[in-house]
Parts: structure tokens; sequence; C-alpha cells
């Protein structure tokens, strides 16, 4: 069976980019080193000669003669070049120094005069020739310029000229030497190309490999999978992610089996109830009337509890899915307080007493009923564990810009590593409080939900064996100086 190469794999495409550029590589080589060399070769001689002429005009100008000489003959040795000084009188030619051993040949005589006639005949001090000209040795580059140009005149008559010969030498067989090293240099570069980039590949697509199959246990509910990364930053940084994830996912898995098995239990103790009940008035209570009635109250209260929870149930789901809007307002945070206190008066002839201290009338910006419920859902939640005085304290006060609600009871308290987990949704303190028959275990979820969407700040203090706090603050509209009638302490 013939395997096909899935050509857009990240060990397909670093194969192929990294061949392609080493292969690029030595096509540049081979364009700069082969086919180019000659032009490059003329053209850096040409540069190099031009140089050492400049060098030399500002020896001559600088130094005395002595010292001019011995530059010309060092210059001439580092860079094989034939040197040669000469000034003219009257436009006749005086040999005044050549390169130590060097005479001038008569295709150089030849290549002198022509040089001094473009110097006369352009005026620019300068002037060279190369091997195109007629006038030029073969494999030669000469160059010419007027040492004394400031003050030789127009004409050039009296002018003091170096001549520098460069001889390029031949580069065939060079080339040939190149050409043969460059082709092992192509077939070494491209073998190891090739290793390198399968080498990397493999190593760049190895961690991505257990990763992606990592993914794949994950994808089919093995929550406990732990995502390694491999040696880039990159890599790691998506299996941390991938693993926070996972996390995150198992804790959801499991909220959502717990909040399952709450609510079934929630519903079928109702449910029970009811069925229990109404097959009671069947069966035993139906022609008397004081005890029908009896379970009649039964059966209704435990439809208004089983109404309640599916209640919460979807207060919950409509604020954390951000369809339930606030309608916000201006309001008396202090009335709103006060009213829902005065409701519970009603349980002061079971013990239970409540203290309110509110020293100023504030008014804040939000959905009066949706604080209502957070207020009612912690006074609430204080009343279910509010320990054996039953004393449930709230207060009002002005925390800078904001007014700070608190509500405080004496009960058995909550663990500190409980406190960040209390607002879940039916948690389960490890101080194992038993949630109140009555309750929907939802309460404190809904308060942070809405409290939430207020941008409010919330919390709540405790400490085991002394009661617990539960607080929550929004930004002040105005506060003003209670009356005597409206003053809750009064």
């Amino acid at each position: 069976m013939k395997l096909k190469p899935d050509v857009r794999s990240i060990n397909f495409k670093t194969f192929v980019y990294f061949v392609l550029f080493a292969g690029t590589l030595m096509l540049l080589l081979w364009a700069l080193q082969v086919l180019f060399l000659n032009n490059f070769y003329g053209i850096m001689k040409s540069s190099q000669t031009k140089t050492v002429a400049s060098e030399l005009q500002h020896s001559y100008l600088h130094k005395d003669q002595e010292n001019f000489f011995l530059d010309i003959s060092n210059l001439s040795r580092s860079y094989d070049l034939n040197i040669y000084v000469i000034t003219y009188s009257g436009g006749l030619p005086i040999l005044v120094y050549t390169t130590p051993g060097d005479d001038i040949r008569d295709d150089y005589s030849t290549a002198i005069q022509s040089l001094y006639g473009q110097i006369r005949e352009d005026g620019i001090g300068s002037a060279e020739l190369d091997q195109t000209s007629g006038t030029m040795p073969k494999k030669m580059f000469a160059y010419a310029s007027v040492l004394n140009q400031a003050g030789c005149g127009d004409d050039y008559e009296d002018a003091v000229v170096l001549y520098v010969f460069s001889p390029l030498r031949p580069v065939t067989s060079t080339v040939k030497i190149m050409t043969t090293i460059l082709i092992y240099v192509t077939i070494i570069s491209l073998i190891l190309a090739c290793i390198l980039s399968l080498y990397l590949s493999t190593r760049i697509t190895r961690p991505i490999r257990k990763i992606t199959r990592s993914a794949e246990r994950l994808a089919h509910g093995e929550y406990g999978v732990v995502f390694k990364g491999g040696h880039y930053t990159e890599i790691n940084n998506l299996a941390d992610t991938l693993n926070s994830a996972s996390i995150g996912l198992e804790k959801s898995d499991l909220m959502q089996k717990d909040l399952i098995a709450n609510v079934s239990h929630d519903l079928r103790t109702p449910l029970t109830m009811i069925r229990s009940y109404a097959e009671m008035i069947r069966d035993i209570s139906g022609e008397n009337p004081e005890k029908r009635d009896q379970h009649l109250q039964v059966i209704i209260d435990e439809s208004d509890r089983l109404n309640n929870l599916v209640e919460d149930l979807l207060t919950v789901s409509r604020l954390q899915s951000g369809k339930l809007s606030l309608e916000q307002e201006e309001f008396s945070l202090t009335d709103t307080v006060s009213a829902i206190v005065s409701t519970y008066d009603i349980m002061a002839d079971q013990g239970y007493r409540f203290t309110v201290d509110c020293p100023l009338d504030f008014i804040v910006y939000g959905d009066r009923d949706k604080i209502r419920q957070v207020v009612t859902n912690l006074m609430t939640n204080a009343i279910k564990f509010c320990g054996n005085d039953r004393l449930i304290s709230v207060s009002l006060k002005k925390r800078g810009r904001a007014v700070r609600f608190s509500v405080e009871d004496h009960g058995p308290g909550i663990a500190a590593e409980d406190l960040d987990h209390i607002w879940e949704r039916y948690y389960r303190s490890s101080s194992n409080m038993v949630r109140s028959a009555e309750g929907s275990g939802l309460g404190l979820s809904i308060v942070k939900e809405i409290l939430t969407l207020h941008k409010a700040s919330f919390g709540a203090d405790s400490t085991l064996g002394q009661g617990s706090t539960f607080w929550f603050e929004m930004d002040i509209v105005r506060a003003e100086k209670l009356t005597e009638e409206d003053n809750p302490n009064g």
C-alpha cells in the first residue's frame, strides 16, 4: 500500500520549506561564485586600484618624497601592482619613479600615452583603461591620477601623474575548481538540510501529536488527562491552557452532576409528599373534613416549595445566560431594607430578634426588585443559621463613596477554606452544615449573580463557632438624614 504524505501537515511543510531554503542558498552561491565571478573580480580589482591611487595622492600631498616612494613600494607589493610616477614639463614626460625592478614595457607606454591624452582631453584629473581598450594589454586594468592637480593648470602640461597597472589574473581555472567544490558542497548541504528538517519537523510535531491524542481523550470525558508540552514556549502555553480547560471541564461536569442530583432530590421530596397525601385523602381522610384540610394544606405547601425551587432554578439560569435585564432606578436602600426586616417581626413569637443600625437614608442606583431579592436571601440565610441566641443584626454603613449592607448571625460559622465556595450552587461546606429542607440551595448563588450584574462588591466574613457576616456594597447617589419616624432604630 502506497502511503500518501499529508501535504498540509506541519511535518511535511517544515521539511519542504527547509529544503527549498537550502536549495535557494545553493543556487545563489552558484550564481555569485561561478556565473558572475569574472565580473565581480574585475569590479573589485578596479575599486582596489582606485583606492590605492587615492592613498598615494594623499601621501604625495602630506609626506616627503622618501616616505612617498616608500608607500608606493609597500602598496605595489601588497596588491601586486605596477606603479609609475611621471612628471611632465611642457607636455614632455620625465619618469620620476617606478616599482622596484620594473621597467616600462612598450604596451604600458602606449597605455600611459593614452591615459595622459585622456586626462588632458577630459580635464578631470583622472582616467582609466580596461582590457576592452585597444591600447591596453590584455588582462590588465590601468588607472591614472594627477597628483598636483591644484597647481598644474587646466592643460595639465606640467602635471605629476601617477599610473597604476593592476593585472587581471585568469579565473577560468579558479571557476572550474570552485565548480567542483560547489558540487560537493551542494550535495552535502542538501543532505544535511533534509536530515535537519526531518529532525526539526519531528521535534515540533511530536508534542503537538501528543496534545492531540490527549485532547481526544478529553473529548471522550476523560477529564484527568494531563497535557504535556515540549521544547517550545508556545506549545507549553498551549498545554497549560488545555490543562486549565481540562480542570475547568472536570469541575463543571462534577457541578452539573451534583446539581442534577440535588435538584432531583429536592424535586423528589415534595412530589413524594404530594403523592402520599393525595393518596391519604383518597383512601383515608376523604370523608373527614378536618384531616382532609390538613392533608390538602400539606399538598399546597409542598407545591409552593416545588414552585419556589423551579423559580430559583429559572432565575439562576436567566442571570447566568444574561437574558435577565436590570430595570435600574434611584431608590432608597434604607427603606427597602427596613421594609424587608419588618416582614420578619412575626417571628418574634418564636424567639427571633432583629436589630437594624442605619443612621442615614441611602439613595442608590439599581434594580429595586433584584436588590430586594438579595436582601431577602441574605436574611433568610442568616435566620437558618442564626444560632441559639436567634439574634440577627442588620446594618447600613457609609464606606467612602459606597454604602455597605451587612447581616450578621451568631451561628456555627463557616470554615476559611469554604468561604470562596459558598456562592456556588448546592455547595456543601466542610463544616457539614445540613441545608434546610425549606431552602432550594440556590439563594447565595442568586445573590452572587444579581450583585455581579450590578457590578457591586460582596463577600462574607466568618469565624467557626462565632457566626458569619454577609455583606455587599453599592455606590451612593446621595445620603439624607433620617427623620425620627423613618429611623429604623427608633
